[in-house]
């Protein structure tokens, strides 16, 4: 069987449900957060909840699939950053952006946690978090090496803080808080 996050291997019948459940869950999550019914995600795709679990084995590898096509866009974008920008204004940027799409998504901190039962995402990079924290760690590396930033830092440290921000901020109805919050943050790593 193919992992959630290879739908390209499913069976066209298959990946027609995949798609289905993932705009559902779109949608769902958007309005109800991370912790949303299951069974109100397959209702509304027209799947039974048997073919939701098949396709996602765990809440965590939906979420993952629903916040794909963001997160590699995200990940996009912190290359561009690394080209584009001096260091340090490159690893801030991307963590002004990285906390605004967290702020601004009900469920995207969850879906950075790990809860132990989906460390395959881990493992093989393809999990939100990891992608993340690889992105980060690059970023951070230049910003360390121009003394831009504290040494000691891990990026695995920064992407905790943005899932903390978010986590925190998740039920304001604007960003003005995260924002504030990371900004702190960014004074608080500087050199």
């Amino acid at each position: 069987m193919a992992h959630a996050t290879q739908p390209r291997l499913l069976r066209a019948d298959a990946r027609r449900n995949y798609d289905r459940i993932v705009s559902a869950a779109r949608e769902v999550f958007a309005c109800d957060g991370a912790g949303a019914s299951l069974k109100e995600i397959a209702r509304r795709a027209g799947t039974g909840s048997a073919t939701l679990h098949r396709l996602f084995p765990s809440r965590r590898v939906l979420l993952e699939a629903v916040f794909h096509d963001h997160v590699e866009e995200l990940c996009a974008m912190a290359a561009r950053y690394a080209k584009e920008r001096e260091p340090g204004p490159a690893l801030f940027a991307w963590l002004r952006d990285l906390n605004d799409y967290a702020a601004g998504s009900r469920g995207f901190a969850a879906s950075l946690l790990h809860d132990g039962r989906d460390a395959d995402l881990l493992e093989r990079g393809d999990g939100c978090q990891a992608k993340f924290t690889h992105a980060t760690r690059e970023l951070l590396r230049r910003a360390q090496e121009a003394s831009a930033v504290r040494p000691g830092l891990l990026a695995e440290d920064l992407v905790a803080l943005i899932n903390g921000i978010s986590l925190v901020t998740e039920h304001q109805d604007d960003n003005e808080q995260a924002s504030r919050l990371l900004d702190i943050a960014i004074e608080g790593i500087r050199l």
